[in-house]
């Protein structure tokens, strides 16, 4: 079997869950032995190894990929979510930066999914059970672009942000198209994937990106923020050099 998450995680439905944890966490530490090294190293973990895994740059010792590894350090270096109290609302949660932010003690933390076991709450984007301005600060990295209405979901993730809080709303994205392709009238797996990059896609985000979640409410800033770093630097921490900060606000 590869040494990957995605590969090992097809085999997690034959596993009882009360058993899933710890061969999760014998899993990390058995390829963190194998990788063991200096040449990259992960700020999810604070750990060094020879290499990542592809095809995501995957960390060996926690599993966080390019995208969690940039959000850490955005999150860390240009948002006060590790300084000041905040109740946050995580969509789809990566386990690698849900370790990180539960371990706060002054974040208020919730993750939410429509399907995961690992979410704390079942929760529908597009029709979230909860007051408006509930929240401080929402996370939600690589869901969007699952959903068939993600007008309305952007709308709900506006409406249950506090005034003055934000978000940080990630989606795959291809910088050489102007506009979102969608296409509900294809339905054939094998070209989904061929369309939308993957099965269970629902489009193609372009550059209108940006538009569609000032339509729904939120003051956007596309933060470039991986340009700060050295060629060195994105090699070592396993960055991608061309993925941009969807930074929202709720002004």
């Amino acid at each position: 079997m590869r040494l990957d998450s995605e590969n090992f995680s097809k085999y997690q439905k034959w596993i009882p869950s009360f058993l899933q944890t710890g061969l999760i966490n014998s899993f990390y530490r058995l390829r963190a032995q194998v990788f063991r090294g200096d040449e990259v190293y992960c700020n999810c973990c604070d750990a060094s190894y020879s290499g990542y895994l592809p095809p995501y740059r995957e960390c060996p010792g926690c599993g966080a990929q390019a995208r969690q590894r940039l959000m850490f350090f955005f999150l860390k270096n240009k948002t006060d979510i590790f300084t000041k109290p905040h109740r946050v609302l995580h969509f789809a949660p990566e386990a690698s930066l849900e370790k990180l932010l539960r371990k706060s003690a002054n974040i208020n933390y919730l993750s939410a999914d429509l399907e995961s076991h690992r979410a704390m709450e079942s929760i529908d984007m597009t029709h979230i059970g909860y007051p408006e301005g509930t929240f401080s600060a929402i996370l939600c990295s690589h869901v969007l672009e699952h959903i068939p209405q993600d007008l309305t979901a952007m709308a709900e993730l506006y409406r249950v942000l506090a005034r003055g809080g934000w978000a940080i709303l990630q989606v795959p994205l291809d910088y050489n198209r102007e506009k979102t392709y969608e296409d509900f009238s294809v339905t054939n797996p094998q070209e989904r994937a061929r369309l939308f990059g993957r099965f269970d896609h629902c489009r193609i985000y372009g550059r209108d990106y940006k538009d569609r979640l000032e339509q729904a409410g939120f003051d956007v800033t596309v933060d470039k923020y991986v340009q700060t770093f050295s060629a060195d630097e994105v090699e070592k921490y396993g960055l991608e050099d061309w993925e941009n900060v969807y930074f929202c606000r709720k002004l």
